[in-house]
């Protein structure tokens, strides 16, 4: 392994594992065994530069499955209900799409801040923090989004209204979307754990719980809506119930397995210290998702305009991008976990290792996938049984946009390195200057590309996001800010 950079000069204790004691902060998945001695022929092959790879792939990889398995789970939500009560009920249940994913955004972009709080905790050998974080936060974004859920049920038809729903599926949306508020407060609670279980460096058990949802899902999916005949409600029901069980598996599983994650109680329930410090690492990234869940209306109805071939593509072609950039976006999260952890550890060599690699390994996939989508784009979206038309525009689309995956590639991890440092306020202004750059490229450039112009905006904005993070990294290393962050943080613990 890497030599260490220890900025706690002096001490030699032994890192405890996640809950109990783990062998190495570098490691993403701390075991819950205790270490055995080793013979020097082990040792050395994990002082291997390989063990950075081989890390960030054991932490992605079951995040990627788990991306896709979500995925997949919605369209077969889509499939069943479309193929059994027609049209009129699929279009019910789209048209809550924008509405639900606000809610979502909200909460994942502040748990993921809350993941490099936990990975940081754990990189610092600070386990005793992080059930009061937990508890702390497990019951105030549950109460925050029980609130908003009720707010959401209470004035439902006024949302549909907003989002000018059409009069033949605005009841049928209502009956639908009121009941998935009901597990909003679980999905808070869910992903609280699922940020801590990910902070520890272990992202199996989230997979396990997805599995857990999807067969659930699927399954009263078949009986509520093909067998009883509840239309969108059972897809509804369903739905909620998946939910309810996968935060049940994973608070189980957390529980049990890890000290470190089990409720804090008494006055320890809510601390003050743990709130603070999550606002600040949990907010920024929390307004970024709103503001971009805000965007994609503005996007959607600049797409409208385009017309119904267009929007039939491009909705398609987004439905496979977002699948075939989940190894990037994971590959960034493996990056961001593991510096997270070494930062809490003061190892300041492990963390440029770990960047280096994970960049070089970025740089590979998005290659790879380049490589893959130009050629099988149009194949692909011709399997959502679209007419020619349609299949020409998707494959133009990908085409246009494929060739940039090396930019957002890179972008995702210079992120990744920054988020990992607690640098989550620069990298949500970035998201935002970078959505605000799509947009105006998109209304500015319309009638020089044409509906193109899509593809062509986005991968407009990866190149302003990298440009903003390459110049955050330069600042950073021009005024030594990494290694004076470091050695602040270290003298706080």
């Amino acid at each position: 392994m890497i030599q260490k950079t220890d900025l706690r000069a002096g001490e030699q204790r032994e890192r405890p594992a996640a809950g109990e004691r783990p062998e190495s902060a570098a490691v993403p998945e701390a075991s819950e065994k205790a270490a055995a001695p080793e013979a020097p022929e082990k040792a050395a092959v994990k002082k291997r530069p390989e063990s950075v790879a081989s890390a960030l792939l054991k932490f992605s990889a079951p995040l990627v499955l788990s991306g896709i398995l979500q995925q997949l789970y919605s369209w077969a939500d889509a499939f069943i209900v479309g193929n059994v009560d027609g049209e009129l009920a699929l279009a019910a249940v789209g048209s809550t799409t924008t509405i639900i994913n606000f809610y979502i955004m909200a909460l994942t972009g502040f748990t993921l801040g809350l993941s490099i709080l936990f990975a940081q905790k754990f990189g610092s050998r600070k386990l005793e923090e992080m059930p009061q974080i937990l508890s702390t936060f497990a019951l105030l974004l549950g109460g925050v989004f029980l609130a908003l859920a009720a707010a959401g049920f209470c004035w439902t038809p006024e949302l549909l209204a907003l989002m000018r729903t059409t009069e033949d599926t605005i009841l049928l949306a209502q009956d639908y979307l009121q009941i998935i508020f009901l597990g909003v407060p679980f999905l808070a609670v869910y992903n609280v754990y699922a940020a801590g279980l990910r902070g520890l460096g272990d992202s199996r058990a989230p997979f396990w719980a997805v599995l857990i949802s999807s067969v659930v899902n699927v399954g009263l999916d078949i009986f509520l809506v093909a067998v009883l005949d509840w239309n969108v409600t059972g897809a509804a029901v369903a739905t909620v119930f998946s939910q309810i069980a996968m935060t049940v598996f994973l608070v189980g599983y957390g529980t049990w397995k890890y000290p470190a994650l089990r409720f804090a109680l008494g006055r320890h329930m809510i601390d003050r210290a743990a709130l603070r410090q999550g606002l600040r690492m949990g907010f920024p990234p929390m307004i970024q998702s709103s503001i971009s869940a805000f965007g994609g209306l503005i996007l959607q109805n600049f797409m409208n305009g385009f017309g119904s071939q267009t929007v039939a593509a491009i909705t398609t072609a987004y439905r496979v991008d977002t699948i075939v950039i989940l190894p990037m976006t994971n590959l960034g999260a493996g990056i961001s976990t593991l510096v997270a952890q070494s930062y809490g550890a003061g190892e300041t060599r492990k963390i440029r290792k770990i960047f280096a690699v994970g960049t070089l390994m970025m740089v590979a996939v998005s290659i790879l996938l380049t490589c893959l989508v130009i050629p099988m784009g149009g194949h692909l979206i011709a399997l959502f049984g679209v007419g020619a038309e349609v299949v020409e525009i998707g494959r133009r689309f990908f085409r246009g946009l494929a060739v940039f995956y090396v930019v957002l590639g890179l972008a995702t991890a210079i992120r990744g390195y920054l988020e990992g440092l607690g640098d989550v306020l620069y990298s949500s202004i970035a998201g935002i200057l970078s959505l605000i750059s799509r947009i105006a490229a998109s209304y500015t450039m319309a009638a020089v590309f044409g509906n193109m112009i899509i593809a062509y905006g986005e991968a407009f904005s990866w190149g302003v996001l990298l440009l903003l993070y390459i110049g955050r990294l330069l600042w950073r290393g021009r005024n030594g800010k990494d290694r004076k962050q470091m050695e602040e943080y270290v003298c706080r613990q």
